[in-house]
């Protein structure tokens, strides 16, 4: 189940304030290099996927991990852009979908609103994951009685013809 708007605006809030912050610089390194499904809002979304490539350091084309640009003035220049020119990031953006970055989003986001805000992030319904179990069962009895089907087709195929009559 992917962040709600109060729990995805949290996480923004938390990569766009406490970037200077030491202790937060490797979690929010974490946070972009999640996949941008984790927001449950497609403006939110779209604001991730402007910080994640804004952020991302250059790199050759080598096959290193990708590394991010958080703290300094570099990091504070894409935040202040995303604020004032919000059509950067998406042509129907306006000032208020953006107002909520650069604000700390409060001393209730700690270590373990983090751990939670990860699990959340990944976390699929519990009806999902037994429609797919049923499913897959289901694919599976199906394909092996095919198979059972066919080598039986093919065993009457061999004990029909003749030996050397090929």
């Amino acid at each position: 189940m992917p962040l709600d708007v109060e729990d995805g605006a949290r996480a923004l809030q938390l990569v766009t304030s406490r970037y200077d912050q030491r202790e937060w610089r490797k979690k929010i390194e974490k946070i972009l290099s999640l996949p941008p499904s984790g927001f449950e809002d497609a403006a939110q979304r779209n604001i991730f996927i402007y910080f994640k490539h804004q952020l991302q350091a250059y790199k050759s084309r080598r096959a290193d991990p990708p590394s991010w640009i958080v703290g300094g003035y570099a990091t504070k220049e894409v935040v202040d852009r995303a604020r004032h020119r919000p059509t950067d990031i998406n042509p129907d953006m306006t000032e208020a979908d953006v107002s909520f970055l650069g604000v700390d989003p409060g001393a209730d986001v700690d270590e373990v609103w983090w751990e939670d805000m990860l699990v959340k992030w990944f976390e699929t319904p519990g009806e999902e994951f037994e429609e797919t179990d049923e499913e897959s069962d289901a694919d599976s009895e199906s394909e092996s009685d095919e198979k059972s089907e066919t080598a039986s087709d093919e065993q009457a195929e061999d004990s029909e013809s003749p030996p050397g009559s090929d």
